[in-house]
């Protein structure tokens, strides 16, 4: 595992990427805490490489409903909340089936639910970039997921940073101030120090703390 820190410029950034050889598609996973950058940083890259498409674990979030019926609405978030071997097993047809279009779900913040069908990853898109708080859990369904990606990248930032991005985020969806603060202590930071504590198994830990991703 090797460290680096990224630079408010962020050129070393394109250094980082894995390189796909022969054409062959290459898969990127982007794990971290909540608020810590992770969907930032994979539109950075998207950005810098044309032929790429970024797939959310977001995506595969449990409908409300079906977290209502288990009990387990007031912990949206937390690992099992999501439909792990779902997300496997679409990676895994990302890498044995670039031949074709494949339409990943994606997340719709405003209505904070899962939506089928919303992301394409067409046939020319030798990179796709993953992103999601869970990548590097080793748990059943994690660890399936993780053996579908080239390598997975763990991203950190500073945490009074990555705290108040989370409660402005909830806040802008629609919780009170008050709300906001308490379910980033009662939920996301459990999250996070879950996700942290896995981070040791990342090819490369990324500190954003200082980078910002380039203008336009």
């Amino acid at each position: 595992m090797r460290s680096q820190r990224l630079s408010a410029g962020g050129r070393e950034l394109s250094d980082l990427l894995p390189t796909s050889g022969a054409g062959r598609r290459v898969l990127l996973g982007i794990a971290g805490a909540p608020g810590a950058g992770k969907s930032t940083l994979a539109l950075a890259l998207r950005a810098l490489v044309p032929a790429a498409a970024v797939v959310p674990l977001d995506g595969f979030h449990l409908a409300d409903v079906e977290l209502a019926r288990r009990g387990l609405l007031d912990r949206k978030g937390a690992p099992e909340t999501f439909d792990a071997w779902g997300y496997a097993a679409l990676l895994a047809r990302l890498r044995t089936r670039p031949d074709h279009l494949v339409m990943a779900p994606g997340f719709e913040r405003n209505l904070e639910q899962p939506l089928a069908g919303a992301v394409p990853v067409p046939t020319q898109a030798i990179l796709v970039v993953t992103e999601g708080n869970y990548l590097l859990l080793d748990e059943p369904g994690w660890r399936s997921a993780r053996a579908e990606l080239d390598t997975v990248w763990h991203v950190v930032v500073d945490d009074a940073v990555r705290r108040s991005r989370l409660v402005a985020r909830h806040a802008a969806f629609g919780k009170t101030l008050a709300a906001a603060e308490e379910w980033v202590a009662r939920v996301d930071e459990p999250n996070a120090a879950m996700v942290t504590a896995a981070g040791s198994r990342a090819d490369l830990v990324l500190d954003l703390t200082d980078w910002r991703p380039p203008a336009g």
